[in-house]
């Protein structure tokens, strides 16, 4: 019986680790030849032969997505995708008057232009082979305030705002775009926070934990799949229930 996503290629941003990696494993699974893309050649090949090993397709491309150019050199790389994950993602924790243009310019390079680019490369493909689907890693910081994450945030609620313009944009041609927003997940960035903070947080979940990048990634999965055909333009809030109780 043939997997879901067979004959298609898939694009993961920051795919070398946390929910990127688990994005990358869980669609070359079902099928897809997936783009690995990261910074770090060594993690990259890592996940190459984790993929391999499962019987999967992938290849890594290197970038910068702090560089405009190298954002664009990833898009003609990577050619013709029906799978777009914007998932790489930077953070600098600092207050606001603390926060220097630099720090705010590099979160928006990475978290917003970045996304917006590669949108703008890929997309139109999609729209043109009729088919497509986008899905951008959010945060909760989008949309709660979450104190030292101004910028980050910032950065994130851009992204959500425009899951919702590029949905309206491609949608009449067969692409649907959308989003997922996790709460606290392990991952390598999120750990030099510090276990026991990174554990306070995840406590103030209804579930009272924090979540594995696995969980996250099968919520992009849900929204790759046929499953939700009908769904686009929506943000899907992993967050272990934060909203149920404000």
């Amino acid at each position: 019986m043939p997997a879901e996503l067979d004959g298609s290629t898939a694009l993961v941003t920051g795919a070398t680790a946390g929910i990127g990696r688990a994005v990358a494993l869980r669609l070359a699974a079902l099928g897809a030849s997936v783009i690995v893309h990261g910074r770090d050649e060594q993690r990259g090949a890592e996940t190459i032969k984790e993929i391999a090993a499962a019987g999967g397709k992938a290849r890594f491309v290197a970038a910068d997505l702090s560089s405009s150019e190298d954002v664009l050199r990833l898009a003609a790389e990577a050619g013709e995708v029906d799978v777009l994950i914007n998932n790489a993602g930077i953070y600098r924790f600092a207050s606001t008057p603390d926060t220097t243009a630099e720090m705010f310019d590099a979160q928006m390079a990475v978290n917003s232009r970045a996304p917006m680019l590669l949108v703008g490369a890929l997309a139109p493909g999609m729209a043109e082979r009729g088919r497509g689907v986008i899905v951008n890693v959010s945060t909760a910081a989008a949309t709660t305030p979450v104190r030292e994450s101004g910028a980050y945030g910032a950065s994130k609620a851009a992204l959500e705002l425009l899951t919702r313009v590029w949905a309206d944009e491609f949608g009449a041609q067969g692409v649907r775009v959308n989003a997922v927003a996790p709460g606290p997940v392990h991952t390598p960035g999120t750990e030099e926070m510090g276990g026991e903070t990174l554990q306070a947080i995840g406590r103030t979940t209804v579930l009272g934990r924090v979540a594995d990048p696995e969980e996250i990634a099968e919520a992009v999965l849900f929204l790759v799949s046929s499953r939700a055909s009908y769904i686009t333009g929506a943000v899907l809030e992993a967050r272990g229930g934060q909203l149920a109780i404000g």
